[in-house]
């Protein structure tokens, strides 16, 4: 049996027994009784190519086979060349220097850090303080976690965190104005200007968003001006603004990178989960010029070292994924199924405990509430997200529950985000396997 403490793998979950997969074709993973389960979303918003693809795992076996591990602290490879080169060419703007490494929490890291850096080394000493939006996720290293806005995921750890200003996020379920206008500052970027004039942007490095909320806003995407505004701000009050497409890059939203569609510029970019669809840890900052050669120009070297990052092997699943999602137009076939996928998605509305279903391209978050006009969440202590995603699991369907997006620690979202080689066929099975699973958990903890 598979789980605590009958085997001698420490799980993630202590208190449930997992099944064991055994292979993985296309949209659908098969576990060693023979048992099939739709993958909704992509194991963890990283299975963008699918599962079996056989270019990109012979390119890491020819990789591996002809190199597999040198370190970045004193040579390089063809394989990290190649990919700093393709990933580069994908990104907008000036945004040209590829630091890769192994996780996205430590690329966030690696991405602060270098902002702070980055201001010393120009003699700003002074600007160190980072802001994030809330709610927010950026990570489980300490100062990812720190920038990382929802308590439940901090209080363990709260005595070793530090002190990130917070934002309210453009989250227009839950925001003062609900999405419509007039917009709260929140959805039209003023809050951010508002907690710079609060902290003094003398003392800010940076400010880390994703450009269309992960799981911390539950596919949440901000108005068409809001980070146009962002950046006019951070621009004058010279602050770094640190783009975090670690889940919604990639092509996830139907365009390589989801900052695209709001005609800005990061100062810096992050980028992980799908750049290798899952086949290997892979992740980067991205940097422009302007920002790199300060250090260039001073001491040298970013103070961030791993001892897996620039890997041989990780970067050939990076070079084989983005030429994979190049020779199939997967990005634009992301694009092409996304109308398709959220008009089926829509019809879940209909059911009581439904209160948003919201995203944009093959991304999507259905917010699950007690009382719909009211939009009040369930107490937390009836683990409603949580029990929907085992009731889907034993339907054969992989989702990704989310929680803490109301007030403290309440509130459930159901996130879904399949491969962007999906049929419609896939699709309607996705909505009719969660609906089974969101009625069936409904019926047993009440909704």
């Amino acid at each position: 049996m598979y789980r605590y403490p009958e085997s001698h793998v420490f799980y993630r979950k202590l208190t449930r027994t997992f099944p064991l997969m055994v292979r993985g074709d296309g949209c659908w993973l098969e576990d060693d009784a023979g048992k099939r389960y739709l993958d909704g979303s992509g194991g963890a918003f990283v299975a963008n190519v699918g599962h079996g693809v056989v270019e990109i795992a012979g390119a890491m076996a020819a990789q591996a086979s002809r190199l597999a591990y040198v370190t970045g602290a004193w040579c390089t490879n063809e394989a990290v060349e190649e990919f700093a080169t393709m990933l580069a060419a994908r990104v907008p703007g000036d945004l040209e220097y590829v630091y890769p490494l192994g996780s996205g929490s430590e690329a966030i890291e690696a991405a602060l850090k270098l902002a702070r850096q980055y201001w010393v080394e120009r003699g700003r000493g002074d600007k160190h303080k980072v802001l994030s939006l809330t709610p927010g996720y950026h990570g489980n290293t300490l100062l990812a976690l720190s920038a990382s806005a929802r308590e439940h995921y901090r209080t363990l750890f709260s005595e070793w965190l530090v002190q990130v200003p917070a934002v309210p996020a453009p989250y227009s379920y839950r925001c003062a104005c609900r999405g419509a206008e007039p917009r709260c500052g929140a959805c039209t970027g003023d809050a951010l200007e508002t907690v710079i004039l609060a902290h003094g942007a003398e003392s800010i490095a940076a400010f880390v968003a994703e450009p269309v909320g992960g799981s911390s806003t539950g596919a949440s995407v901000p108005d068409d001006g809001y980070f146009r505004r962002v950046r006019e701000i951070c621009d004058r009050h010279e602050i770094l603004f640190v783009a975090d497409e670690v889940l919604c890059g990639a092509g996830r939203t139907g365009r390589f990178t989801a900052i695209e569609r709001f005609g800005v510029v990061p100062d810096l970019m992050v980028v992980g989960k799908g750049i290798s669809g899952g086949y290997a840890a892979l992740s980067a900052v991205i940097a422009p010029a302007r920002i790199v050669d300060v250090l260039a120009d001073g001491s040298g070297a970013l103070q961030h070292a791993q001892t897996y990052s620039h890997h041989a092997v990780a970067c050939a699943a990076g070079v084989a994924t983005l030429r994979y999602l190049d020779e199939h137009r997967l990005v634009e076939r992301c694009a092409g199924m996304a109308d398709r996928f959220h008009s089926k998605l829509s019809t879940l509305t209909a059911l009581p405990c439904v209160g948003d279903v919201r995203g944009t391209g093959l991304l999507a978050g259905i917010e699950l509430v007690a009382d719909r006009d009211s939009r009040a969440p369930f107490p937390r202590s009836r683990k409603f997200a949580e029990r929907v995603t085992e009731c889907a699991l034993e339907a054969g369907l992989i989702v990704w529950p989310n929680v803490g997006q109301s007030v403290g620690s309440d509130g459930d979202v159901i996130m879904l985000a399949p491969p962007f080689i999906i049929n419609d066929d896939e699709i309607g099975e996705i909505v009719r396997r969660i609906a089974v699973a969101i009625e069936r958990t409904a019926a047993e903890v009440g909704g």
